[in-house]
């Protein structure tokens, strides 16, 4: 099962160290984790995206319907990966 983003992200710029969290959580521990920006590929601020690193967990920002194709790919690939998608 693939958690989702927590309710409290609306967009691109609602996503920051905090709303992530439960993706730090699970056990086992992801690889990646692919983030759906909506209709287009958004920027996420670097600090977020080192943090994340830091937890190493890789963190790979596409539109979402490319995310959810990414996602796919790696799931099929027997990857540790979770999906963090925003609506289109």
């Amino acid at each position: 099962s693939t958690p989702a983003v927590s309710s409290q992200v609306g967009s691109h710029r609602d996503i920051s160290h905090e709303s992530l969290s439960l993706f730090r959580l699970l056990e086992p521990q992801i690889e990646i984790l692919v983030l759906g920006t909506g209709d287009r590929v958004e920027r996420l601020h670097p600090a977020t995206l080192k943090q994340m690193r830091e937890c190493g967990i890789a963190v790979e920002v596409q539109d979402t319907a490319n995310a959810c194709a990414t996602f796919n790919f790696l799931m099929n690939e027997r990857r540790v990966v979770a999906a963090g998608l925003i609506p289109p």
